[in-house]
């Protein structure tokens, strides 16, 4: 594990501790409330699934649709409005590829911003996996703990189609910049195929997916002070209108809010550029 950071975030100061092994396709931080106070902090989304497993007590997480899970839970690759709320919280934060999520979770991640409980998808595996987090005594053995766990899973379960693989290879590192019908032609399938498809199985269309990645480079080009202008210019948007409405769509703020978000305050020490954009094979 590497050295434990602090790093505030709005009112609440956060001790992170994250693995020195990278794996690839999955990134987990450690989160501990160091200032004991209420915490109430929205989630910028991010092209991800997220699974957050609470090892304190009183983690409540809200998603844009009015859902509210308490305890360990899992959300898809979010749109606005996801917040967590609670007291001196402490928990392990899991990003998963959407090309893992198909096997990892067992379902097509169709949660849009909502947010369900863990068990609701591991059953009885879950309650199992947060007792043995809760009862480790280090951060390492916390993440190692995961990491089986999110192994185990996988292996029982089917993975996405090759094609799909690739389409979300080239949105991610084209930044979301690229063409449906493009990514249609490259992997041989007609754009109905792809979008049907894409959405089966990572559960959000193509075209939402791009713009979602797009979104997030942009979210942290902000909140590293470059103007909304530059952004705009720079990122693929037609203009500086485009941004904003995007940015609405996915953080339902502005982006001079988004630039100023706490949550993204931790992102850089919870989850490093380097560990952003591989995927976990099963044996690696």
């Amino acid at each position: 594990m590497q050295p434990a950071h602090s790093v505030r975030a709005g009112a609440t100061l956060w001790e992170i501790a994250v693995p020195s092994r990278p794996l690839a396709g999955v990134s987990m931080a450690g989160f501990r409330d160091r200032s004991h106070g209420a915490v109430d902090l929205q989630v910028i989304p991010y092209p991800a699934i997220t699974i957050v497993i609470d090892l304190g007590d009183g983690l409540v997480v809200e998603g844009d649709n009015g859902a509210s899970v308490r305890g360990s839970m899992a959300a898809g690759l979010a749109p606005a409005g996801v917040r967590g709320r609670g007291s001196d919280v402490e928990c392990l934060q899991i990003r998963l590829s959407p090309l893992l999520s198909h096997s990892v979770l067992g379902i097509s991640p169709e949660l849009g911003g909502s947010v369900v409980a863990l068990e609701d998808l591991w059953g009885s595996d879950a309650e199992r996996t947060e007792e043995q987090l809760r009862a480790a005594s280090s951060w390492d053995e916390r993440f190692a703990i995961a990491e089986v766990a999110l192994r185990r899973r996988q292996e029982r379960r089917l993975r996405v189609d090759p094609e799909i693989a690739f389409a979300w290879g080239r949105m991610v590192t084209d930044k979301g910049g690229v063409r449906v019908e493009d990514l249609a032609t490259q992997v041989g399938w007609s754009r109905k195929r792809l979008w049907s498809r894409f959405g089966s199985q990572l559960g959000v269309s193509p075209k939402r997916a791009a713009r979602l990645i797009r979104f997030d480079h942009a979210a942290h080009r902000l909140a590293a002070g470059q103007s909304a202008a530059q952004v705009a210019a720079d990122g693929g948007y037609g203009d500086q209108s485009h941004l904003h409405r995007d940015v609405m769509t996915f953080a339902g703020v502005t982006p001079k809010a988004v630039a100023a978000a706490p949550w993204l305050a931790v992102d850089d020490v919870a989850w490093p550029v380097s560990r952003r954009t591989s995927v976990m094979r099963s044996g690696s």
